[in-house]
């Protein structure tokens, strides 16, 4: 007998919290973004699980699979492919890169100059991408989760705002607690511990989940309230510059997705606060003198703004 969609959900992120270890509220957050049909961005220092997670997620989903190092040197068409002409078939044969997959891994984004970071902003948006003139789809379910260093460390170029905001999530895994770090050391190795995981769910019933969440309701109630929070962002009171229409549609379909992993059917104004600073931190930046970082920020803004 097939489970309820919730109960598969849960049995994902399970799944997931056995590799990822002590970050559940992070894998929950990986998830609600990929049912919203956003992509991910985690910025965090190496090492703490970065690669892990979106190769456990991928192997979960039963989706095809890429990584990409992104480095200075890394070209355009080492990301999206290039025609080769062969001779056997007297023409050009196109030969498709790793962005032709259901989840890709942009490792270290922002170790790769901005003309191979923009190669990805079309990929992202359209889910698709024009080489030579000619467009070619991408598979679906498309899902981008990149990596970033902390923009201090050598060797990074920043991401110009118009690649954040095609980032529908920003997160920070960061360092284990105690005792999750020592059922890391005293466990197996995480990645065979992959090769052993099951697909939860299918790629087609991910797509069905994805449109279970565009029917979640908002309540008009919920729409002023979320409207609020976007307008409180362009007063200038907080930020430099506030939210576009694309990012508040962005927050209303991750809240969405936030409602349907607690399962429930409405979007609740908790749902639009657990994601808030998830969604639009990255986007941001406070106002000068504000003594406080983007994601604090934020949460101080939801303070000030009243309930419906």
């Amino acid at each position: 007998m097939t489970k309820p969609l919730p109960a598969r959900l849960n049995e994902l992120v399970g799944q997931i919290s056995t590799i990822i270890v002590g970050k559940r509220s992070q894998i929950e957050d990986c998830v609600a973004c990929l049912l919203a049909g956003g992509h991910l961005l985690i910025e965090d220092v190496p090492g703490v699980g970065k690669t892990t997670l979106a190769h456990t997620l991928a192997v979960s989903l039963g989706l095809k699979f890429s990584r990409t190092q992104f480095t200075a040197d890394l070209m355009p068409s080492d990301l999206i492919g290039v025609s080769v002409y062969e001779r056997s078939r007297e023409g050009f044969v196109f030969h498709a890169g790793p962005v032709f997959a259901q989840v890709l891994l942009a490792d270290e984004i922002n170790r790769a100059g901005p003309k191979t970071q923009s190669a990805l902003l079309e990929a992202m948006e359209e889910q698709q991408v024009t080489v030579e003139g000619e467009t070619r789809m991408l598979p679906r379910p498309f899902f981008v989760i990149a990596t970033q260093n902390p923009t201090d460390q050598l060797g990074t170029y920043p991401l110009p705002e118009s690649q954040l905001d095609r980032f529908l999530m920003c997160i920070t895994l960061g360092y284990p607690d105690q005792a999750s770090e020592r059922a890391l050391l005293a466990g197996t190795d995480r990645r065979e511990a992959i090769t052993r995981l099951r697909a939860v769910m299918s790629p087609d019933e991910l797509l069905a989940a994805q449109r279970a969440v565009q029917a979640v309701h908002a309540s008009d109630a919920l729409l002023d309230y979320l409207q609020a929070l976007i307008h409180a962002t362009r007063s200038g009171a907080w930020f430099v510059e506030g939210l576009s229409p694309r990012a508040g549609i962005g927050v209303l379909r991750a809240a969405r997705a936030r409602a349907l992993l607690d399962e429930r059917d409405y979007v609740a104004p908790d749902d639009v606060q657990r994601v808030l600073p998830q969604t639009i931190a990255h986007r941001l930046v406070p106002v000068p003198g504000a003594g406080r970082g983007r994601v604090e920020q934020v949460r101080a803004m939801v303070e000030a703004v009243a309930l419906p």
